[in-house]
């Protein structure tokens, strides 16, 4: 049976301002674990802090993951404020869709700087504070793209296929510091990603907060277990004409 170990974790959630990272954030803080978020505008963030603040103790500061320097601050600045870090979930990403002739080298730059080495430079920087903890964990928010490719998500696709194998090398080499890493797979998810509408028309679609539920329990399985992967999938999907 899952046992109740997040109670004052210190956990980091990027892109923690709205959808999946905001359902995460809230669920988290819902568990008693201390959350650092960030975001690209400080607005967002500030914003997010504010509204979420009642339900526990939350800190944010404006950071883009695909900088390195971003990082490294944004993390200093979560050390100053909790002390450690014990949970690490990188969320932030970004969802750009076209023919591979269409798609303009700034777009490929940006999804995989974004979904992918944004996720490397968390990791290495938190990785040495675990270290000093005697273990962590890290959830990567990947997607079930991550196994299926389809037309026009050449970017997409080689980013969440990218993940998904940086995260199983990343296992086994930390596992034996005590770091566990998990990969959330969902599939279509009702927050409005990539540029498709948020709202009752799509209530076939994944929920977040089912998302952020998921998470918890990776999380709260006993410290011998790892749960590599979880594919999340909607129950009752149109059906294909």
């Amino acid at each position: 049976m899952p046992v109740k170990n997040i109670e004052n974790k210190v956990a980091i959630v990027t892109g923690g301002t709205r959808g999946i990272g905001r359902a995460i954030t809230e669920r988290l803080l819902e568990e008693g674990a201390r959350v650092a978020i960030c975001g690209r505008r400080q607005k967002s963030v500030d914003e997010t802090v504010g509204i979420l603040s009642r339900k526990g103790d939350i800190f944010g500061a404006e950071a883009d993951v695909t900088r390195l320097a971003d990082v490294r601050r944004f993390i200093a600045a979560v050390q100053q404020r909790f002390g450690t870090v014990d949970i690490l979930v990188n969320n932030a990403g970004t969802g750009s869709f076209a023919a591979v002739a269409d798609l303009t080298p700034e777009t490929w730059d940006r999804t995989i700087a974004l979904n992918l080495s944004g996720v490397y430079y968390c990791c290495h920087e938190v990785l040495p504070i675990f270290k000093q903890g005697g273990g962590g964990d890290v959830v990567n928010i990947g997607s079930l793209a991550g196994t299926n490719a389809f037309a026009g998500g050449a970017a997409y696709n080689a980013s969440k296929f990218g993940l998904i194998g940086f995260s199983e090398a990343m296992m086994l080499d930390h596992r034996g510091d005590g770091v566990r890493v998990s990969v959330v797979m969902p599939g279509s998810v009702n927050t409005g990603f990539g540029g498709h509408p948020e709202g009752a028309e799509n209530n076939w679609k994944i929920p977040p907060e089912d998302i952020a539920e998921v998470v918890v329990n990776v999380l709260q399985m006993p410290r011998g277990t790892t749960i590599g992967r979880v594919e999340v999938r909607p129950s009752r999907p149109p059906r294909k004409i």
